[in-house]
């Protein structure tokens, strides 16, 4: 070049070093490459570009790997990456190696990092030689780090023993991977094989059960707690030769065995070998050592969890009953699911308990706490209940009898001074006549039933309740009376099914509600859809507010009445188009009109026009409030949909036994009566008294198409 003539461009001197350039952005997924670039993979020279799995199939999976791990540990230190990768062809056969020297950056808005870099080619050391050993970095500190960090992350995610092992597996040590890997526990005086990698199936049998006496390397490690390095046969023979013969048949050329060692005691071995010789050299050996350690924390991690989690479902599922013999004209379902991780024992259960007769109990109930003793008062507190049933006493006396119960148990036997675990359990007491249907409910302090009636409308029933057991030993709890119709199923469960994901008992009971409704299978299909939309994948799609709220076990019980609804074996024909609910609100009980008004309310659920609910409950709550205001008689509810959606009609009927006909009246302004009849002319659409034989019906209907016009 000729003084004062101009620089070569930048692609010229590339061009003329035989460098390339290639351009990685994953928030795209591709990877750009000159001419240059394209050639070095094996691609005609001219500039394009490749998604990441078109360019990962061209790499070495190895390599890919390592740059990933590079490229983030260069993020990390605001330096350069440097990396070696083998370049494969279409049979998988090395073409080349080459050199790349990129600049990372990393977006952390999009969380997605972009990589420009150049390309050469180099000469590939043969394994087994010096320079063969070296990281494929070329930098062995920033490599093992970039190993390292994947590794320990990858290990501490491991959940299970058989995870542990996949991740250990798949390793990929910068620079000398083995291909083949063996984890050895011990039982007693025997070592024993956990799992091994890159072997056939029965290879492990000479080396199960072997004695920790044995002339072997992993006895040995067991033994003194110190690794073993063979760096060749010839090694390996002289220092093992009664064992040899066994490794022999394998063809490797160089092994390490590693002591998984925790707390200070050694609980196994950690075999690998490889196929080519390796001089295990102070840095090789650091890492070795690294993996050994942060395996056996995996592993005992795994192994406490795996033996938690087995304590946990055997003490659990040995409390929770079978459900008994098919009932004639009714069908149960029940699932239990525990959540949670370690010792999370939860006290939820659930129970059928045979009574006199042909009638039977179901009980449900979640006792405070997810702990041992949260799961030994639930089983202690099941069998009261059993036997205060058994004993043949209403559901009132069984919840007071078992509240008594619990509360000596928690709060009673203690001396002066001492610290008492106090704990209450809520519950929900059914007993069933098969024959009638009737129900007779008594509540502690647990979620109300829910009923989805034979047209798949769900409604919650408001029972009357009491405290949770345990709380008060002189509680009262009243019992409610619910008739479940043919086809109705009656749904009991605990909070863990409604709260579950993030929810409050508003947002999940929404959720609940939409299964119910949809869902056109039988009885069991129906529990395993209740608790795969709370704890299946498809919960990951409907959390709720509160993301913090710890997760639940979930018990449920299913009860249906044969007939249009799921039943066990029944065939579903078509849903009928009228839907009704019946209560009473008794002189004594005023604070059931708000019963009404919400059960009117969820009746109307879906009905076109949310102007007509409001004038239906506002109609209602009136002449309910007439009947106990105007006369000494009780008031019972009858409302009723039929018809098609869209067009539909809703009969809204208060029957009493008083004889006294309602009038109209003329109200001044500051009345604070007299406008019922009045709000039945303005909004109903027709509306009627009808006498009875002894008594009246106040009735009142609206029309759904006419509210959509009126809309």
């Amino acid at each position: 070049m000729r003084t004062g003539e101009p620089l070569p461009t930048v692609g010229d001197v590339l061009t003329a070093l035989a460098t390339g350039v290639w351009y990685w952005d994953t928030a795209v997924g591709t990877v750009t490459l000159d001419e240059e670039a394209a050639r070095l993979l094996g691609l005609p020279a001219e500039q394009t570009r490749l998604t990441e799995a078109q360019t990962r199939a061209r790499l070495h999976p190895v390599d890919w790997n390592e740059i990933t791990g590079v490229v983030q540990l260069a993020i990390a230190e605001g330096t350069l990456a440097e990396v070696r990768v083998r370049i494969m062809d279409e049979r998988g056969r090395v073409i080349r190696t080459v050199r790349s020297r990129s600049k990372p950056s990393y977006d952390p808005e999009d969380r997605r990092f972009r990589v420009v870099g150049t390309l050469q080619e180099v000469t590939e050391p043969l394994p087994g030689t010096p320079a063969g050993r070296t990281a494929v970095t070329g930098d062995w500190r920033r490599s093992r780090e970039a190993f390292l960090l994947d590794a320990g992350r990858a290990l501490a995610e491991a959940r299970s023993t058989e995870e542990v092992l996949r991740v250990a597996a798949g390793l990929s040590m910068p620079g000398f991977s083995p291909d083949g890997l063996a984890v050895f526990g011990v039982e007693g005086e025997r070592l024993t094989i956990i799992g091994h990698h890159g072997h056939q199936a029965g290879d492990e049998s000479p080396f199960s059960h072997m004695s920790v006496q044995t002339d072997y390397p992993a006895a040995e490690v067991v033994r003194g707690g110190r690794a073993v390095y063979l760096s060749s046969p010839e090694h390996y023979k002289q220092r093992y030769p009664a064992t040899w013969p066994l490794a022999e048949r394998f063809g490797r050329q160089s092994w390490a065995f590693l002591p998984l060692t925790v707390a200070g005691r050694t609980m196994g071995a950690w075999m690998a070998g490889f196929s080519y010789p390796v001089a295990f050299t102070p840095d090789e050996r650091s890492v070795l050592t690294t993996v050994a350690r942060m395996l056996a924390q995996a592993l005992s991690r795994a192994g406490t969890a795996e033996s938690e989690r087995e304590l946990t479902d055997g003490l659990q599922r040995s409390m929770l009953p079978t459900l008994g013999p098919q009932i004639p004209g009714m069908s149960v379902a029940a699932r239990y699911v525990p959540t949670g991780g370690g010792l999370q024992v939860g006290g939820d259960w659930y129970d059928m308990i045979p009574l006199p007769g042909s009638r039977f109990a179901l009980v449900i109930g979640d006792v405070q706490g997810h702990d041992v003793r949260a799961a030994g008062l639930m089983g202690q507190l099941r069998i009261a209940l059993r036997a205060y049933a058994s004993e043949g006493h209403r559901p009132d006396a069984v919840l007071s009898r078992a509240s008594r119960f619990l509360h000596g148990m928690t709060y009673g036997g203690t001396d002066e001074g001492a610290t008492t675990d106090l704990r209450f359990a809520t519950c929900l007491y059914v007993e069933v006549d098969p024959t009638t249907g009737t129900l007779d409910v008594a509540r502690a302090g647990h979620p109300d039933p829910a009923i989805r009636m034979a047209d798949g409308t769900v409604l919650t029933r408001p029972t009357a309740g009491g405290l949770p057991l345990g709380i008060d030993p002189d509680a009262d709890y009243p019992t409610t009376r619910i008739a479940l119709e043919p086809g109705e199923t009656m749904l009991i469960c605990t909070d863990g099914l409604i709260e579950t994901g993030g929810h409050d008992l508003d947002t999940g009971w929404k959720r609940i509600r939409t299964i119910l409704e949809e869902h056109d299978g039988d009885l069991e299909a129906l529990a395993d859809a209740l608790v795969q939309g709370v704890h299946g994948p498809s919960s990951h799609h409907t959390t709720g507010p509160l993301v913090d709220r710890r997760e639940d076990d979930i018990a449920v019980l299913l009860l249906c009445r044969q007939g249009e609804g799921p039943g066990r074996g029944d065939t579903l024909p078509a849903r009928p188009a009228v839907r009704r609910t019946m209560l009473t609100v008794a002189q004594a009980e005023p604070e059931r009109v708000a019963v009404a008004r919400h059960q009117l309310r969820e009746l109307l659920h879906d009905w076109s026009s949310q102007e007509q609910v409001d004038s239906a409950v506002l109609l209602l709550s009136e002449s309910l409030t007439n009947v106990l205001v105007h006369t000494d008689a009780d008031a019972l509810l009858l409302a009723e949909v039929s018809g098609d959606p869209g067009d539909r009609r809703m009969r809204i009927e208060v029957t009493d036994t008083s004889d006294d006909l309602p009038h109209r009246r003329r109200p001044g302004e500051l009345a604070s009566s007299g406008r019922g009849l009045l709000l039945m002319e303005i909004l109903a659409d027709v509306w009627g008294v009808d006498p009875r034989g002894q008594g009246k019906s106040l009735w009142f209907e609206l029309y759904e198409s006419e509210g959509k016009d009126g809309a």
